[in-house]
């Protein structure tokens, strides 16, 4: 996964809609990770098709909020590149370059 796609995907495992997701991947990370607007939204349009998450629900008004949430299978991939992810680091400490 990307570094976009990572927290994207942690930051619906309750409902959020754009511009809540782009505060908490920031909060989350320190100011480290902003994500534009661009960015965000192809993102979550891949997501969307690849079912890794879900419209929660839409507001009718004029703005559109939507929510999104992660699906049984973006908990999958999730959880799997955590995996990966872990066994980066236990590798690199094992050799000593950490």
């Amino acid at each position: 996964l990307t570094e976009a796609f990572f927290y994207i995907l942690l930051s619906v495992r309750q409902p959020n809609h754009g511009y809540g997701i782009i505060q908490e991947i920031s909060e989350i990370t320190g100011g480290r990770v902003v994500l534009g607007a661009g960015t965000l939204y192809g993102a979550i349009n891949s997501m969307l098709s690849k079912k890794w998450i879900k419209l929660y629900s839409e507001e009718k008004e004029s703005r559109k909020k939507k929510e999104y949430l992660i699906t049984d299978k973006g908990k999958e991939v999730f959880n799997k590149e955590i995996k990966r992810l872990n066994e980066l680091l236990i590798n690199a400490r094992r050799v000593g370059e950490v």
